[in-house]
């Protein structure tokens, strides 16, 4: 299985990290996996894909977060080591508001 990339945004406001979340999703190829509440308004969307679409829907995601709030962080990730799922499991983490585990229908 090829390993995907692992792109974050880091936004002060939660309309500026929606805003980037939906502009990279349109934009490329990538899932978003997730968003962490850092605290203090600082909100980061996390989303996964080939290096090419990570790097595009980042791009876009800029874009988009600028319009309504403000771009702390940007990060790509082109390989991330095995172990970064072990600490931050986002590939198993739905992106539902609180986190809150979600059952798959039978």
């Amino acid at each position: 299985m090829a390993q995907l990339a692992l792109g974050m945004i880091e936004t002060k406001g939660f309309a500026a990290m929606v805003e980037a979340s939906d502009a990279m999703v349109k934009a490329a190829k990538v899932e978003l996996v997730g968003y962490e509440k850092i605290g203090g308004g600082y909100v980061t969307a996390i989303v996964r894909g080939d290096v090419a679409a990570v790097k595009a829907a980042l791009e876009a995601g800029v874009r988009g977060a600028e319009k309504v709030g403000e771009v702390v962080s940007v990060h790509l990730i082109a390989r991330p080591h095995e172990n970064v799922d072990d600490v931050l499991p986002l590939s198993r983490r739905p992106a539902t508001p609180g986190g809150q585990e979600q059952t798959p229908a039978p």
